[in-house]
């Protein structure tokens, strides 16, 4: 830490401050299903799922969840399609590829048992030092630090840290100050104090001052500076990529989908045909149908665009015009197979994981509204 940090640390009333933040929260604290026991496996589950997702978001998932996997057992048996398709929507799929992984070997290794040190948990997949630290203090009441976002903004303003929090390596500053300001008696309810009073209060841009319980505590306030913090550096410009693609039917009505390689961006799930269109002169339906034929060896008829989506990802805008259409042709089984294309039903489609680019899709498609 500079010297700043560490003199605002010296002079800082800790004591007054974890008082004023858990009475707060012991009032003030949100109704969450997570928040319902301290189950290790619910708290780990939750705190994966909030990563990147709002929480109102959240918690329908992991009410589905946790009625489909009400165990750890449970989940480390689930096959991976059904884990997907509890997933669809959420985003971020490796997340849960990896919390899969991660429970199995608890089971394998940990007879059932979450491991309660920072060295056995830190080892299991996808899990890094914020869900560590949440897992061991919440559920175990470890005094162990859980700095994402909400925490580094808290504590940048109550103890005017400057330090750009895009870099990760000022990660480490904030867990420090968490080690010297956590309750050792009450770290469940500490930790998820300073996360609630992020999501409720210490806002970005400006926050809800007068409201704070901890507001005679925060160096930033007492300066006037509160809404200049956190210092962090803006992300480059994501990429744009131009798709087009089309939701098929044959003479029965089943839908024609395809499953995405088993790497990469959405790895495993399902959508519907598509290509990144590269020559910007032709029109997009004839894009699809050359590409269709190239790829599969039959031409599709193509209608009209049903709906237009731009889709963000951390790295990436697609951009993608949707068209629907008819392939009276059929597609020999071994093309089928090799391209890891499938014909479904109307109902079938139910049961596959998809990402919300192409469930938006298909809701333009089914709902017959259009652009």
């Amino acid at each position: 830490m500079k010297n700043y940090e560490i003199e605002s640390l010296s002079k800082f009333n800790t004591v007054g401050f974890r008082n004023d933040l858990i009475s707060w929260f012991e009032k003030e604290q949100r109704e969450l299903p997570w928040r319902k026991d301290q189950d290790p496996y619910k708290v780990w589950v939750s705190e994966i799922m909030l990563q990147q997702t709002r929480v109102e978001t959240v918690i329908p998932y992991f009410n589905r969840f946790i009625e489909w996997f009400p165990t750890l057992e449970d989940f480390a048996e689930a096959d991976e399609e059904k884990i997907l398709k509890a997933w669809e929507g959420l985003g971020y799929y490796s997340r849960v590829r990896n919390l899969h992984s991660a429970v199995k070997e608890v089971c394998e290794t940990y007879n059932g048992m979450v491991p309660d040190t920072p060295e056995a948990i830190s080892k299991l997949k996808g899990v890094g030092p914020y869900t560590a630290g949440a897992v061991l203090s919440i559920a175990y009441g470890k005094p162990e630090p859980a700095v994402d976002g909400n925490v580094m903004r808290v504590l940048s303003r109550i103890l005017l840290i400057e330090e750009d929090i895009a870099k990760p390596r000022t990660r480490k500053i904030f867990e420090e100050a968490v080690r010297e300001l956590i309750d050792h008696g009450n770290a469940s309810f500490f930790n998820q104090a300073l996360m609630e009073l992020g999501a409720l209060i210490c806002t970005p841009g400006v926050p809800a001052c007068l409201l704070c319980p901890v507001r005679e505590h925060c160096v930033a306030f007492g300066e006037g500076v509160q809404a200049q913090l956190p210092v962090k550096t803006k992300k480059k410009k994501s990429r744009a990529v131009q798709l087009v693609a089309a939701i098929l039917t044959n003479n029965q009505g089943d839908l024609l989908i395809h499953k995405r390689p088993a790497n990469g961006l959405l790895a495993n799930l399902w959508e519907f045909p598509n290509f990144e269109i590269h020559n910007q002169l032709l029109p997009k339906r004839e894009v699809f149908q050359q590409q269709f034929l190239d790829a599969y060896g039959a031409k599709p008829e193509i209608g009209e665009v049903i709906t237009k989506i731009d889709h963000v990802f951390s790295h990436l805008v697609w951009n993608v015009d949707t068209f629907a259409g008819k392939l009276d042709e059929s597609i020999d089984q071994q093309v089928l197979d090799k391209h890891h294309l499938k014909w479904v039903s109307q109902q079938e489609i139910q049961d596959y994981a998809f990402s919300v680019s192409h469930q938006k899709m298909f809701a333009a498609y089914t709902s017959g509204t259009g652009i």
